[in-house]
Protein backbone atom coordinates (compact mmCIF):
# COMPACT_ATOMS: atom_id res chain seq x y z
CA UNK A 1 0.00 0.00 0.00
CA UNK A 2 1.64 3.37 -0.95
CA UNK A 3 1.18 6.12 1.42
CA UNK A 4 2.11 9.81 -0.25
CA UNK A 5 0.75 12.08 2.59
CA UNK A 6 -0.44 15.49 1.24
CA UNK A 7 -3.51 14.97 -0.35
CA UNK A 8 -2.23 12.83 -2.82
CA UNK A 9 -3.41 9.27 -1.74
CA UNK A 10 -7.18 10.44 -1.86
CA UNK A 11 -6.42 12.34 -5.63
CA UNK A 12 -4.91 9.10 -6.60
CA UNK A 13 -6.25 6.34 -5.70
CA UNK A 14 -8.28 5.61 -8.69
CA UNK A 15 -5.14 5.38 -10.91
CA UNK A 16 -3.62 3.05 -8.24
CA UNK A 17 -6.70 0.95 -8.59
CA UNK A 18 -6.36 1.06 -12.10
CA UNK A 19 -5.55 -2.01 -14.33
CA UNK A 20 -3.37 0.15 -16.04
CA UNK A 21 -0.97 0.85 -13.23
CA UNK A 22 -1.12 -2.68 -11.97
CA UNK A 23 0.39 -3.60 -14.89
CA UNK A 24 3.16 -0.85 -14.71
CA UNK A 25 3.23 -2.65 -10.60
CA UNK A 26 3.87 -5.82 -11.95
CA UNK A 27 6.60 -4.66 -14.73
CA UNK A 28 8.13 -2.89 -11.93
CA UNK A 29 8.42 -5.51 -10.10
CA UNK A 30 10.08 -7.36 -12.88
CA UNK A 31 12.71 -4.71 -13.62
CA UNK A 32 13.97 -4.17 -10.43
CA UNK A 33 14.55 -7.46 -9.90
CA UNK A 34 16.60 -7.78 -13.23
CA UNK A 35 18.15 -4.69 -14.15
CA UNK A 36 19.48 -1.82 -11.98
CA UNK A 37 16.59 0.86 -12.57
CA UNK A 38 15.99 4.50 -11.09
CA UNK A 39 15.28 6.02 -9.13
CA UNK A 40 15.74 3.64 -5.97
CA UNK A 41 11.95 2.62 -5.26
CA UNK A 42 11.61 4.21 -1.85
CA UNK A 43 12.20 7.53 -4.20
CA UNK A 44 9.73 7.14 -6.62
CA UNK A 45 7.27 9.12 -5.50
CA UNK A 46 9.06 11.60 -4.15
CA UNK A 47 7.15 14.77 -5.79
CA UNK A 48 4.17 13.80 -4.46
CA UNK A 49 5.33 12.91 -1.01
CA UNK A 50 7.17 16.81 -0.87
CA UNK A 51 4.47 18.76 -2.01
CA UNK A 52 1.03 18.21 -0.78
CA UNK A 53 -1.40 18.83 -3.83
CA UNK A 54 -3.30 21.37 -1.92
CA UNK A 55 0.21 23.61 -1.55
CA UNK A 56 0.85 23.21 -5.50
CA UNK A 57 1.90 26.65 -6.86
CA UNK A 58 4.22 25.48 -9.86
CA UNK A 59 4.60 22.10 -11.87
CA UNK A 60 7.89 21.62 -14.03
CA UNK A 61 7.57 18.35 -16.24
CA UNK A 62 10.64 16.65 -16.89
CA UNK A 63 10.45 13.35 -19.28
CA UNK A 64 12.19 10.56 -17.38
CA UNK A 65 14.87 10.31 -14.87
CA UNK A 66 18.36 10.41 -14.89
CA UNK A 67 20.29 7.11 -15.94
CA UNK A 68 23.65 7.41 -14.38
CA UNK A 69 24.36 6.00 -10.72
CA UNK A 70 23.56 8.20 -8.08
CA UNK A 71 22.07 10.74 -9.84
CA UNK A 72 18.01 10.45 -9.86
CA UNK A 73 16.03 10.77 -6.66
CA UNK A 74 12.22 11.52 -7.82
CA UNK A 75 12.19 14.85 -8.50
CA UNK A 76 12.75 16.08 -12.31
CA UNK A 77 15.98 17.80 -13.10
CA UNK A 78 17.55 16.98 -9.63
CA UNK A 79 19.99 14.88 -8.29
CA UNK A 80 21.46 14.22 -4.91
CA UNK A 81 23.71 17.03 -2.98
CA UNK A 82 27.09 16.45 -3.94
CA UNK A 83 26.25 15.04 -7.30
CA UNK A 84 28.14 16.58 -10.38
CA UNK A 85 25.79 18.69 -11.78
CA UNK A 86 23.99 17.35 -15.37
CA UNK A 87 24.20 19.68 -18.09
CA UNK A 88 20.61 20.64 -18.33
CA UNK A 89 20.79 21.97 -14.93
CA UNK A 90 24.08 23.78 -14.61
CA UNK A 91 21.38 25.76 -17.38
CA UNK A 92 18.36 25.79 -15.42
CA UNK A 93 20.91 27.83 -13.09
CA UNK A 94 22.06 30.34 -15.57
CA UNK A 95 18.80 31.41 -17.32
CA UNK A 96 17.64 31.48 -12.76
CA UNK A 97 20.97 33.84 -12.64
CA UNK A 98 20.12 35.53 -15.91
CA UNK A 99 16.08 36.44 -14.63
CA UNK A 100 16.22 36.89 -11.44
CA UNK A 101 19.72 37.31 -9.96
CA UNK A 102 20.63 34.38 -7.71
CA UNK A 103 23.75 32.94 -8.07
CA UNK A 104 24.37 29.80 -9.75
CA UNK A 105 25.01 26.95 -7.05
CA UNK A 106 28.15 25.15 -7.88
CA UNK A 107 28.11 22.00 -5.96
CA UNK A 108 24.23 21.39 -5.23
CA UNK A 109 21.67 19.77 -7.82
CA UNK A 110 19.21 18.96 -4.73
CA UNK A 111 15.99 20.65 -5.96
CA UNK A 112 13.80 19.15 -2.46
CA UNK A 113 13.73 22.56 -1.22
CA UNK A 114 11.45 23.65 -4.52
CA UNK A 115 9.66 20.82 -3.89
CA UNK A 116 8.60 22.12 -0.86
CA UNK A 117 8.07 25.88 -1.77
CA UNK A 118 4.96 23.98 -3.87
CA UNK A 119 6.99 23.09 -7.27
CA UNK A 120 5.75 19.56 -8.37
CA UNK A 121 8.77 18.21 -10.16
CA UNK A 122 7.33 15.70 -11.93
CA UNK A 123 8.57 13.51 -15.20
CA UNK A 124 6.37 12.20 -17.56
CA UNK A 125 8.52 8.68 -16.97
CA UNK A 126 8.98 7.80 -13.63
CA UNK A 127 11.71 4.81 -14.26
CA UNK A 128 14.56 4.27 -15.97
CA UNK A 129 16.70 1.45 -16.69
CA UNK A 130 20.32 2.56 -15.93
CA UNK A 131 22.62 3.68 -18.65
CA UNK A 132 19.31 3.42 -20.89
CA UNK A 133 17.42 7.08 -21.67
CA UNK A 134 13.98 6.16 -21.99
CA UNK A 135 13.92 2.41 -21.46
CA UNK A 136 10.61 2.79 -19.66
CA UNK A 137 9.12 4.86 -21.53
CA UNK A 138 6.76 2.43 -23.35
CA UNK A 139 5.54 0.55 -19.48
CA UNK A 140 2.32 2.55 -18.78
CA UNK A 141 3.36 5.98 -16.95
CA UNK A 142 2.90 8.13 -20.07
CA UNK A 143 -0.96 7.24 -19.42
CA UNK A 144 -0.26 8.02 -15.29
CA UNK A 145 1.23 10.91 -15.76
CA UNK A 146 -1.14 12.35 -18.25
CA UNK A 147 -3.82 11.68 -15.64
CA UNK A 148 -1.79 13.34 -12.79
CA UNK A 149 -1.45 16.40 -14.81
CA UNK A 150 -4.89 16.69 -15.28
CA UNK A 151 -6.07 15.84 -11.80
CA UNK A 152 -3.62 18.90 -10.68
CA UNK A 153 -5.61 21.42 -13.61
CA UNK A 154 -8.79 20.44 -12.03
CA UNK A 155 -7.87 20.40 -8.44
CA UNK A 156 -5.69 23.44 -8.09
CA UNK A 157 -6.57 27.33 -8.99
CA UNK A 158 -3.84 29.60 -10.34
CA UNK A 159 -0.74 27.16 -10.83
CA UNK A 160 2.02 27.55 -13.43
CA UNK A 161 3.02 24.73 -15.94
CA UNK A 162 6.33 25.27 -16.92
CA UNK A 163 6.86 23.15 -19.54
CA UNK A 164 10.56 23.12 -21.39
CA UNK A 165 10.50 20.89 -24.40
CA UNK A 166 8.86 19.18 -27.54
CA UNK A 167 7.73 16.02 -24.59
CA UNK A 168 6.71 18.39 -21.66
CA UNK A 169 4.67 20.83 -24.36
CA UNK A 170 2.61 17.95 -25.86
CA UNK A 171 1.35 18.12 -22.43
CA UNK A 172 -0.14 21.53 -22.66
CA UNK A 173 -3.91 20.46 -23.60
CA UNK A 174 -4.40 18.27 -20.98
CA UNK A 175 -4.21 21.55 -18.65
CA UNK A 176 -6.88 24.20 -18.12
CA UNK A 177 -5.38 27.27 -19.91
CA UNK A 178 -8.14 29.25 -18.23
CA UNK A 179 -7.22 28.46 -14.69
CA UNK A 180 -3.50 28.64 -14.45
CA UNK A 181 -0.58 29.92 -16.16
CA UNK A 182 1.08 28.12 -19.48
CA UNK A 183 4.70 28.44 -19.72
CA UNK A 184 6.80 26.95 -22.61
CA UNK A 185 9.90 26.80 -24.09
CA UNK A 186 12.54 25.07 -25.24
CA UNK A 187 14.24 22.30 -23.46
CA UNK A 188 17.87 23.16 -21.05
CA UNK A 189 19.73 20.83 -22.72
CA UNK A 190 22.73 22.23 -24.10
CA UNK A 191 21.24 20.71 -27.82
CA UNK A 192 18.48 23.16 -27.50
CA UNK A 193 18.56 25.42 -25.09
CA UNK A 194 20.24 28.68 -27.24
CA UNK A 195 16.68 28.37 -29.12
CA UNK A 196 14.48 29.68 -26.78
CA UNK A 197 15.03 28.67 -23.33
CA UNK A 198 17.77 31.31 -22.32
CA UNK A 199 15.96 34.59 -22.05
CA UNK A 200 12.70 33.09 -21.45
CA UNK A 201 12.45 34.21 -17.87
CA UNK A 202 9.83 31.33 -16.41
CA UNK A 203 11.18 32.02 -12.85
CA UNK A 204 10.10 35.81 -12.94
CA UNK A 205 6.87 35.27 -14.70
CA UNK A 206 5.85 32.16 -12.86
CA UNK A 207 6.07 34.53 -9.20
CA UNK A 208 4.96 37.62 -10.86
CA UNK A 209 1.72 35.11 -11.74
CA UNK A 210 1.48 34.13 -8.35
CA UNK A 211 1.78 37.79 -7.11
CA UNK A 212 -0.75 38.67 -9.33
CA UNK A 213 -3.37 35.76 -7.97
CA UNK A 214 -2.50 37.07 -3.99
CA UNK A 215 -0.14 33.96 -3.71
CA UNK A 216 3.53 33.45 -1.63
CA UNK A 217 5.94 34.00 -4.71
CA UNK A 218 8.47 30.75 -4.72
CA UNK A 219 12.22 31.51 -2.97
CA UNK A 220 14.45 30.24 -6.25
CA UNK A 221 17.27 30.04 -4.14
CA UNK A 222 18.49 26.71 -2.95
Amino acid sequence: MIALGGGWDEALAPLFADERYLKIREFLKREYLTHIVYPDMYDLYNCFRYTPIAQVKAVILGQDPYHEPGQAHGLCFSVKAGVELPPSLKNIFKEIKSDIGIDEPTDCGDLTKWAKEGVLLLNTTLTVREHAANSHSGCGWQWFTDEVIKIVSKECQNAVFILWGRNARSKAGLIDGKRHLIIESAHPSPLSAHNGFFGSKPFSRTNEYLAAHGKQPIDWQL
